[in-house]
């Protein structure tokens, strides 16, 4: 093959590599034509102008950004270590490349400081409970200022608080004195139960005498099943009284 002709060649498949891009599904191309922007393209192939034009490729996939820990002092002033992760996507190719730099970088830094801002304004106990209503705030602001990049924040997920090593002992302090709280509570609610069905136990016996020569029969009857060798049985006063009168009755003809 003459020179002249491997030179055409090189130069028609240098040309032809230049010039088309395949972009997946996901992939969009901001075309730059001696640096203005012309278009966004994608997916599929795509032409290009070799030399004149320049294309940088923007995914539009889910990022999912891990906020390494931030030392945060909440609202009570009480030190903690913060983090996170970040759910966010390109939904403007063009603006992603046009109106920041790197707006993965751009993100990240913005997530970070967010972070410790609004987590700055919330007390210790609010982060601990209230985990829901900061992610909401989070996401919201992350969205409102991400949107001039193109960017939509998807969801905003605080993962773990680290506390100090004498907060978890006072708050540990604080579990076990509630609990101890609640039993107390649970078991004074026990004994005014029990008291309020006594007095009704009470008035019925009271109403109903014979109701307690059926009781004093059932715990004779409980302590005869057991294996005592020595069974004490009382013997009410009121089987007494007929024999009592009995005797009254015939002490005064005894002694005529």
């Amino acid at each position: 093959m003459p020179y002249s002709m491997t030179v055409i060649v090189l130069l028609a498949l240098f040309i032809f590599g230049n010039s088309v891009r395949v972009l997946r599904e996901y992939e969009r191309g901001v075309i730059f034509r001696l640096g203005r922007m012309v278009g966004v393209r994608g997916p599929g192939l795509i032409l290009l102008i070799p030399i004149v034009d320049k294309m940088v490729k923007v995914s539009l996939r889910t990022v999912v950004l891990d906020v390494p820990p931030q030392d945060v002092i909440t609202r009570d002033n009480v030190s903690v270590k913060v983090n996170a992760v970040v759910y966010f996507r390109a939904i403007d190719p063009a603006k992603a490349i046009v109106a920041v730099e790197d707006y993965l970088y751009a993100t990240s830094q913005l997530a970070q400081t967010t972070l410790r801002s609004v987590l700055g304004q919330a007390e210790l106990d609010e982060l601990l409970s209230a985990r829901d209503k900061i992610n909401s705030q989070l996401q919201e602001i992350l969205d409102r200022h991400a949107e001039p990049w193109g960017v939509k924040v998807a969801n905003v997920e605080v993962k773990h608080v680290d506390l100090p090593a004498d907060m978890q002992r006072a708050m540990a302090k604080q579990a076990e004195a509630e609990r101890e709280r609640r039993a107390k509570i649970i078991n004074s609610e026990g004994e005014f139960q029990a008291a309020e069905k006594l007095g009704q136990a009470a008035d019925i016996i009271d109403q109903h005498p014979a109701a307690l020569q059926l009781r004093y029969l059932q715990t004779l009857r409980e302590i005869a099943s057991e294996n005592n060798s020595t069974t004490l049985f009382p013997i009410p006063i009121d089987l007494l009284k007929p024999f009592m009168k009995m005797a009254e009755l015939q002490g005064p003809s005894v002694k005529a």
